[in-house]
């Protein structure tokens, strides 16, 4: 539809488009390190809303719920789209009751560190730093395949231009500036979905082509009972609901709400809003499927799309894809940026600010390059996702059942995910292997730890953990 020139130069004007309001508005902040790092008690519901919808939309959902759905019909792209609404609603109690725990807090690992110790806090870095990189990649590497698609031009140039126009302003303006952008982008994103939505009706000619066309060739994927479809939704739920409480970005933007009603209404507000858009995207696997459409299934949603629509629209993906991408690899690249800057200040207490933040950035610049290394060979990173998924799976309620049980003790939350770890990978496929046992491996990683938990609770113990030490040694960068 382009020509790859004409698309690389529409590529930089976009990236532009985003990046330097960023940076105005960055330059004419006078933030100090805590403000780069949480922006604390600076966003209201409105503000809360919009950078949380910003991060859940991202590129990823133009391929993930289709694609699933070529394979996993109705029940799996049920399952996506409530595995990233259920989160939402789980993290009103847990943001309420961190800023409760630490109210001068910057990120999960901080709560980890100071109330399991270092092996669980290891354990957790590892996981969650695993799974903002395994994100960043698949973010850029979606992106540089949708322009593929558009335009001959090389993976590894497209990811290049989003990677440094990202970098630019996020690492020069910290989250406030990365919540300001995303409001930025939701003017782009929000209409585009609902054209792109419209223009998909189009072409697919309505409903009932693509009901008449399942029912024929795989009526197993209208049916959310059919036994596939039901354990690939439950896998996505599984996986989805429980990674998502590991994401640093969402921890920052806890912290960064002015008040508990800011968090409540922001999250079920933003929660709602991508269930509705990942549940349509998915849809159009099925229309993919039902109406026999040639291609690949893991393109599947612009398979429907392409095949009808103005130039102007063609041209329009661009900064529709790149707000998509920059809105959520921004929210990825602050996140790694706050848990740097809290561990290097803890192991180099007498580095200022200045330096603190500049060894921070220089160490991010450092991780984009084999985040661009395996982005420009286009690889599917689905299988580290998984793997991510699975770690955090483990990890899940040990780590936060000792947000509220005194008796939970550091050798429970240790031995607890190391028995839900072993358990899953018991059953996990390896590379390149069938996916036969995967909701399994989830089960028994999720469920495990809590099994394990209960157990150890009945051996009994007089020493309680005084959750009011949490305050003491948690503190601002100001105090």
């Amino acid at each position: 539809m382009l020509s790859m020139t004409e698309a690389i130069l529409w590529l930089c004007f976009f990236a532009a488009f985003f990046a330097i309001p960023g940076l105005y508005y960055a330059r004419h902040q006078q933030d100090n390190l805590e403000s780069f790092i949480v922006a604390r008690n600076s966003q209201g519901g409105l503000a809360t809303m919009l950078t949380l919808l910003a991060t859940s939309l991202g590129t990823w959902i133009l391929f993930g719920p289709a694609e699933a759905a070529t394979w996993g019909g109705i029940g799996a792209v049920t399952g996506y789209a409530l595995g990233s609404l259920a989160p939402r609603f789980m993290m009103i109690p847990l943001g309420k009751r961190l800023r409760e725990l630490i109210p001068e807090g910057h990120t999960l690992t901080e709560f980890v560190l100071h109330r399991y110790g270092k092996t669980m806090y290891l354990f957790v870095m590892v996981i969650m730093m695993f799974y903002m990189f395994i994100s960043l990649t698949a973010g850029l590497t979606a992106i540089a395949k949708m322009v593929e698609l558009l335009a001959p031009v090389p993976l590894w140039i497209t990811a290049s231009i989003v990677m440094v126009a990202t970098l630019l302003y996020t690492l020069y303006g910290g989250l406030r500036v990365t919540i300001f952008t995303d409001r930025v982008q939701m003017l782009v994103i929000l209409p585009f979905l609902l054209l792109l939505i419209m223009f998909g009706w189009q072409a697919i000619g309505g409903i009932a082509p693509t009901v008449s066309g399942l029912k024929e060739k795989a009526p197993q994927l209208l049916n959310p009972f059919d036994m596939s479809g039901f354990k690939s939704g439950l896998t996505f739920f599984i996986a989805v609901v429980l990674t998502g409480l590991f994401y640093q970005g969402t921890w920052q933007r806890i912290f960064a709400a002015q008040d508990n009603k800011a968090i409540r209404n922001g999250f079920i507000v933003s929660g709602l809003v991508s269930f509705v858009f990942i549940f349509i995207m998915g849809l159009f696997g099925l229309a993919f499927v039902g109406l026999e459409l040639p291609g690949s299934g893991s393109v599947a949603l612009f398979n429907v799309l392409l095949s009808n629509v103005p130039l102007w629209f063609a041209i329009g993906l661009l900064p529709f894809g790149l707000a998509l991408i920059m809105s959520s690899a921004d929210s990825t690249i602050s996140g790694i940026s706050s848990m740097m800057v809290v561990d290097l200040r803890r192991m180099l207490p007498t580095f200022s600010a200045n330096r603190l933040l500049g060894l921070s950035r220089w160490l991010i610049v450092l991780l984009s390059i084999p985040v661009l290394l395996v982005a420009s060979q286009g690889f599917s990173v689905l299988y580290l996702f998984l793997l991510a998924d699975l770690l955090c799976c483990a990890a899940a309620f040990p780590v936060f059942f000792g947000f509220y049980s005194a008796r939970y003790q550091s050798y429970n939350a240790v031995l607890s995910t190391a028995a839900g770890l072993v358990a899953g990978l018991w059953l996990f496929p390896a590379p390149g292997a069938e996916i036969n046992y995967l909701l399994e491996s989830f089960l028994l990683a999720s469920l495990v730890p809590v099994l394990v938990s209960i157990l150890l609770l009945l051996i009994p113990t007089q020493q309680l953990f005084d959750f009011s030490i949490l305050r003491q040694r948690i503190r601002s960068f100001e105090n």
